[in-house]
């Protein structure tokens, strides 16, 4: 079983910066790709970024240009650094691990809990 545990969020003013941490523990795969995804009040849960095993990387339209997803495998710990942050970015954002590269919530298996992150203009 996997543990994910989401930290770095908070309130931001909008053009600001915040950066994401996801630690993993339980039975972690090297070959296992992990993801960020994101829910607003009354959205569905929607993809951000992703980053497989071998550090290829995947954003949304929306996250491309402004996010950066990286993972340092020997501290079982991926990080999200967001800039230039709009008050559309605002949202729960989740940390998730799965055996596929994809880009729905259905190819990840392990989720963490959430860290709420607000944009303000």
């Amino acid at each position: 079983q996997v543990q994910l545990v989401e930290s770095g969020g908070g309130e931001v003013q909008a053009g600001g910066s915040l950066r994401l941490s996801c630690a993993a523990s339980g039975r972690i795969f090297g070959t296992d790709a992990m993801a960020w995804f994101r829910q607003a009040p009354g959205k569905e849960r929607e993809f951000v970024a992703a980053i497989s095993w071998s550090d290829r990387l995947r954003y949304s339209e929306a996250g491309k240009g402004r996010f950066t997803v990286s993972r340092d495998n020997y501290r079982d710990t991926m990080l999200l650094q967001m800039n230039s942050l709009k008050a559309e970015d605002t949202a729960v954002y989740y940390c998730a691990r799965g055996g596929t590269w994809g880009t729905v919530p259905s190819d990840y298996d392990s989720w963490g809990q959430g860290t709420q992150v607000t944009v303000s203009s």
